[in-house]
């Protein structure tokens, strides 16, 4: 099973761009979709964006929100995974999750996620 480290959190002003990774560790990365999700103060867990495995095409989905500003992708030979983030909105404040899922969904479900890293937060001012 792997573990998730994020990183790349911070203050931002509207409108800036932040990029967010999560290193891996194990040699099974590949095997794995991953999901970035984010909760804000108050709010429960919500999901941001997944890319599936290179053999299922690396498909990407997003939430509504962020489609056209977020971009996922993935670098298995450096078991990591980013979210860029581009004109972000004082709405994106959150802590920032990534998560591994075997499942084989196209989009898992956040209770079919094996592994969540600890969060970095993102705080985008107005």
């Amino acid at each position: 099973q792997v573990q998730l480290v994020e990183s790349g959190g911070g203050l931002v002003q509207a409108g800036g761009s932040l990029t967010l990774s999560c290193a891996a560790s194990g040699r099974t990365f590949s095997t794995y979709a991953m999901g970035w999700f984010r909760q804000a103060p108050g709010k429960e867990r919500e999901f941001v964006a997944v890319i599936n495995r290179n053999w299922r095409g690396g498909t990407t989905y997003y939430e509504d929100s962020v489609k056209g500003r977020f971009t996922i992708s993935r670098d298995n030979a450096k078991n990591t995974v980013y979210l860029q983030m581009n004109s972000l909105k004082p709405e994106d404040t959150a802590v920032y999750f990534c998560a591994a899922a075997r499942t084989l969904s196209e989009r898992p479900r956040p209770y079919e996620y094996d592994t969540w890293g600890q969060g970095t937060q993102v705080t985008v001012s107005s």
